[in-house]
């Protein structure tokens, strides 16, 4: 048990100093204009080359993201017809759906499914 304590240390130690010396040597110590700025075929930017990233955007992701992975729970229901009870199945589906279909109201009525307002 004691054994494992300290190897257990000492794999502590060596990580933190493997961590620390990564992180001292990674250090950039020249700080050039012309590398930090954005590059452009040569020339000076004329406007700035970090814009606002739309909220709206990310929202409709998001909801994209959230339908998409209920349409991959959806597709197990197909293949499980066969070996199931067709009555069960049915609640189960249809009880699915309706939540599904809850939420693409909810969304709608909410306006996030709309793009411009």
């Amino acid at each position: 048990m004691i054994i494992l304590i300290y190897m257990s240390m000492i794999l502590m130690l060596i990580s933190t100093l493997m961590m620390v010396l990564a992180s001292i040597l990674s250090k950039k110590t020249i700080i050039d204009r012309e590398k930090s700025s954005p590059f452009e075929c040569g020339f000076d930017p004329k406007s700035s080359s970090r814009i606002p990233f739309s909220l709206r955007f990310f929202l409709i992701a998001i909801i994209f993201l959230i339908f998409d992975v209920e349409i991959a729970l959806l597709l197990p229901l197909i293949t499980i017809l066969t070996q199931s009870n067709l009555m069960t199945w049915t609640f189960v589906s249809m009880f699915f759906l309706l939540i599904l279909l809850i939420g693409l109201y909810h969304e709608w009525n909410q306006g996030a499914l709309e793009w411009a307002l």
